[in-house]
């Protein structure tokens, strides 16, 4: 899928008071994520304004392509210190694909790039094995083993399943933030969360019924934190 290119101010139905953000870098899954979070009944701006990432209630980083391309144009919009500074001001934050590597401390795709550094780890390539049939990147539907409770997965059987496009996995420091995991070749962080920040590697908006109900319940926790 070709990037979208950064659209600057588009509305998907403003309140002024309490925005949900998708952050417009040009390497997004903008139309998916837009319709994903109109039929969860909600509201978004997508925006490349770094003023309307720094009054947003609850903020989603999409992303499809490379990090390494990701972080040059977070860096040529002079987005990367506004989100640094909302990922610590403890809003929601919810990152997806690209969006969920890029929240790590580096990445070694692309000859490798320091990213965001908002959850400790890194980001690696997987290991194809022809003999075993495993080819990269990984795609299609896969399980997830939801690891511990959390109201981002409230609703979410074990087990359940999603749709992944990646050729790279994340790896945290810490193990209590993995929400949930994966296995291709070898057990992966299919999900993230520390404090207010969550993640998936998977789509939620290519993954029908169950990934509708985690943009719902984002917005649940975007709703109860809104200052209004």
């Amino acid at each position: 899928m070709e990037p979208e290119p950064p659209g600057g101010r588009g509305v998907i139905g403003l309140d002024e008071e309490a925005t949900l953000v998708v952050v417009d870098y040009g390497a997004g899954n903008l139309r998916s994520v837009q319709r994903a979070i109109g039929a969860a009944g909600e509201q978004a701006l997508v925006t490349s304004d770094r003023r309307d990432v720094e009054r947003a209630s609850a903020l989603v980083l999409p992303g499809v392509g490379s990090a390494n391309d990701a972080m040059k144009r977070l860096r040529a919009l002079d987005l990367v210190e506004p989100l640094r500074a909302y990922a610590a001001s403890g809003r929601p934050f919810l990152g997806v694909c690209v969006g969920l590597q890029l929240l790590f401390d580096w990445s070694d795709e692309g000859g490798g790039v320091d990213c965001l550094g908002i959850v400790p780890g890194t980001v690696r390539r997987f290991e194809a094995d022809l003999a075993a049939g495993r080819k990269v990147p990984h795609m299609g539907w896969n399980s997830v083993h939801v690891t511990r409770p959390d109201p981002f997965v409230e609703g979410i059987a074990d087990h359940s399943y999603f749709y992944f496009v990646h050729s790279y996995y994340a790896v945290p420091t810490n193990p209590a933030d993995i929400l949930g995991e994966t296995q291709f070749g070898l057990p992966f962080a299919a999900m993230v969360a520390r404090e207010n920040v969550v993640a998936t590697q998977f789509h939620p908006e290519k993954s029908a019924d169950l990934g509708l109900r985690l943009y719902r319940n984002f917005a649940v926790r975007a709703r109860g934190t809104a200052t209004v």
